[in-house]
């Protein structure tokens, strides 16, 4: 039985690692079995995968099973990522701790690990580099101080990948590719200038791609981020600040959301991201209405046709769904002047 991870998307093929043994090569361009296609299964970069028939003279494969996940990312789609390194700048970018925080957000959601880096050290002072650090560190996370450009700062960094997948995130412009190219000798990965005009960084990776690390473990690039959305249940909010931890259980209310109930341990710690966790909590009660309204309180669920594969999704509120065909005949008669004759709704405008 051949066992290997997905390391890379290629159209509609993979590129399949395997595992340590005596094989004629180590890599294999696999397609998906028509038989795992069909039951809805996808293939992400990370997967362990079981490969059939090969082809070592062409380098080919297919996948037939996926072994089970340990984990599951969307945006990026990586699976069983034990990790996410966030990078961040000191410079060119300059460092915003809103953004840092609402990325440590969305990893705490995605319940994995989450470190910081903050690259391009050669760029400010000990000073100021130590600021930054102690900030990550006071906020509950690893952080580590590197330059790409110096190579500066990548042991501590190596020892932390080893045996692991990690995901790198972050702000376009803080040197992603960069990293990666000093981390792996030989990658030649399109690095990009910062926008003179804006002060942030230009989009550079295009895919998710697993690179092996001469240490060990693998690290997965990702393309960069425009959009940090949190939907998460507002309760839930607090639970992604990990300095908030040792003070929630002493509030006087077990549903206390931090904002203006009387003894507050949160807010009486005077916490230096309880303005962001204020505007997060916001968002995320915005997010939770717009769920509420759109939905019936019931969920209602109505079943799509067989083309969809007879899948049951919720029925929407009336002041939310598209008027039907026969609602939209009888105001088109009415703005005519035609007369409208009452006729049975056909099977078709009720499910409108």
């Amino acid at each position: 039985m051949l066992i290997g991870t997905v390391t890379a998307l290629l159209a509609n093929y993979y590129w399949v690692t395997l595992d340590p043994g005596n094989w004629p090569c180590e890599k294999l361009l696999c397609k998906v079995r028509s038989r795992l296609r069909k039951t809805g299964q996808q293939v992400f970069v990370g997967d362990r995968v079981e490969v059939e028939e090969p082809d070592w003279e062409g380098g080919r494969g297919a996948i037939a099973r996926i072994l089970p996940r340990t984990s599951s990312l969307d945006r990026p789609a990586v699976a069983n990522a034990d990790q996410v390194l966030l990078v961040v700048s000191t410079q060119q970018p300059a460092f915003e701790p809103v953004v840092l925080s609402r990325f440590l957000n969305l990893v705490e959601y995605s319940g994995l690990k989450a470190l910081v880096c903050i690259n391009k050290v050669d760029l400010v002072d000990a000073k100021q580099e130590q600021e930054i650090l102690a900030r990550v560190n006071y906020w509950g996370y690893q952080g580590f101080a590197v330059s790409a450009l110096e190579q500066r700062g990548f042991d501590a960094l190596e020892a932390a990948f080893q045996g692991s997948i990690t995901v790198l995130a972050g702000p376009s412009g803080v040197g992603k590719s960069s990293l990666l190219n000093r981390l792996c000798p030989g990658l030649t990965l399109r690095t990009g200038e910062v926008s003179d005009y804006m002060g942030k960084g230009k989009h550079t990776t295009r895919h998710v791609e697993l690179f092996t690390l001469p240490k060990g473990g693998y690290v997965a690039d990702t393309p960069g981020f425009s959009q940090l959305e949190l939907s998460c249940d507002p309760q839930q909010v607090a639970h992604l600040f990990p300095e908030f931890r040792p003070y929630v259980a002493d509030c006087r209310f077990r549903d206390c959301l931090h904002r203006d109930e009387p003894d507050c341990a949160v807010r009486q710690a005077n916490l230096e991201r309880h303005e962001y966790y204020l505007d997060a909590l916001k968002e995320a009660e915005q997010k939770w209405q717009i769920q509420s309204a759109t939905a019936d309180a019931e969920s209602v669920e109505k079943v799509l046709s067989q083309a969809s594969g007879n899948k049951a999704i919720p029925k929407l509120k009336s002041i939310h769904r598209a008027q039907s065909k026969r609602t939209e005949r009888q105001k088109l008669a009415v703005h005519t002047g035609q007369i409208w004759v009452e006729e049975e709704a056909d099977e078709e405008d009720e499910e409108d």
